[in-house]
């Protein structure tokens, strides 16, 4: 595909289409948010198609942006594909660029033939092998989804952006897609929106949760799912408390398949008066300012938007060892990592970590210098909106070698 369709409806600036499921609350999204002003910055013409509206997230961030918003009208794929086309047609955008899982197969399937580049965000290690261990996922039926991804991956689709090395190595090997295909770009953050972790932000936001400013606060951030492990956290609550017996766990993230089984392991455990589920929430960054730790149980990732966010707020880590993690915390002394799915290693770290204060303040100061160095948001989106300029054929020509940016 060559991108050769340059301007949209009468504009000078060339189009670029932005399609994503929708603008819940995850990593994904929070990037496309802080993407999109710098895309409009560079003179290009964003213009966001989502395919689903959802109550909690950030589509107020997006309208209040003034970016040309759109959705989807057409509820199954066939008729989403036909409407996703008619508006590629319309827009004539020098690419498209998909988030997540549908809105990639959408997007893929309508802009066949168009003669318009298409560039696909992979932001997780989706076919890790520690899957299998989901309750919820019908195997037959996720090894269907990777085979198509795989062939739409190859056949479709002209270049993707990886969130992380791992993520990258992982998409190589699952989908078997050529890695010169593969741009590495970090995910940034804003720190002025995540703001400074200061005594006075601790303390107000502590007494909006009925909390003192001597009780032990860990935080850990993401939706209630298999993928996050929160279930080892609350596994891990009893032998922390041994130790420190007055500590609180905040859950920040919205209910999901797996909230049933981590209410019933709460009470199966008998940590129900340490442990609270705050849901969904837009003061997530608040809530980490007024924490000691952040752990981070996840079982698989893409790069981990939350952990960005602890490292800005000099927030001390306990994450699982596994490729993505190690990829953001680097060699910086900033966290301690312990095996995933292992509950006693975890409590362990977590109480070990909560005895020595001394270490903690040197991982802040750590993590706010590894932040600044890998993870500002102004860097990020830079860099982004260059890899879109070349695959769209508006910038210098991609190497034909992978790249790290």
């Amino acid at each position: 595909m060559q991108g050769d369709n340059l301007g949209s409806s009468g504009e000078d600036r060339p189009t670029y289409l932005f399609v994503i499921d929708s603008f819940g609350a995850g990593g994904a999204e929070r990037s496309l948010v802080e993407l999109v002003p710098a895309v409009a910055a560079r003179g290009r013409r964003p213009v966001v198609v989502c395919l689903h509206s959802r109550d909690v997230g950030f589509e107020d961030d997006v309208r209040a942006s003034g970016v040309d918003l759109r959705f989807l009208s057409a509820s199954g794929l066939v008729g989403k594909v036909r409407e996703l086309r008619r508006l590629i047609e319309e827009e004539r955008p020098a690419l498209v660029y998909s988030s997540l899982f549908e809105a990639s197969l959408v997007t893929r399937l309508a802009a066949a033939r168009k003669r318009v580049p298409v560039m696909v965000n992979l932001a997780n290690t989706s076919y890790d092998p520690v899957r299998r261990l989901d309750p919820n996922i019908k195997w037959w039926r996720f090894r269907l989804v990777q085979e198509v991804d795989g062939y739409l991956s190859r056949h479709l689709t002209d270049h993707f952006h990886a969130v992380s090395q791992a993520v990258k190595d992982s998409a190589v090997a699952s989908l078997r897609i050529p890695p010169d295909q593969i741009t590495v770009v970090y995910r940034g953050r804003d720190p002025e929106r995540i703001g400074e972790p200061t005594p006075e932000r601790r303390q107000r936001v502590r007494r909006a949760l009925g909390l003192d400013d001597e009780t032990p606060v860990l935080v850990t951030v993401g939706r209630q799912e298999f993928q996050k492990g929160h279930r080892y956290l609350i596994e891990a609550m009893p032998k922390i408390l041994e130790r420190h017996p007055r500590t609180r766990l905040l859950i920040v993230g919205r209910r999901g398949a797996a909230t049933p089984e981590l209410e019933r392991a709460v009470a199966d455990f008998g940590v129900a008066d340490s442990v609270s589920f705050l849901g969904h929430r837009a003061d997530v960054t608040d809530l980490m300012a007024a924490s000691d730790l952040f752990v981070f149980p996840s079982l698989f990732e893409g790069l981990g938007g939350a952990l960005i966010e602890a490292l800005a707020l000099g927030l001390p880590i306990v994450a699982s060892d596994i490729p993505p993690v190690r990829e953001v915390v680097g060699d910086d002394p900033v966290a301690d990592l312990v095996p995933p799915r292992d509950a006693a290693a975890l409590a362990e770290t977590v109480a070990a970590l909560l005895d020595e204060p001394d270490r903690r303040r040197r991982y802040a100061q750590a993590g706010r210098d590894r932040f600044r160095r890998m993870f500002l948001a102004e860097h990020a989106t830079a860099r982004l909106v260059d890899l879109l300029d070349e695959v769209a054929g508006l910038g210098p020509e991609r190497s034909a070698q992978p790249r790290v940016r």
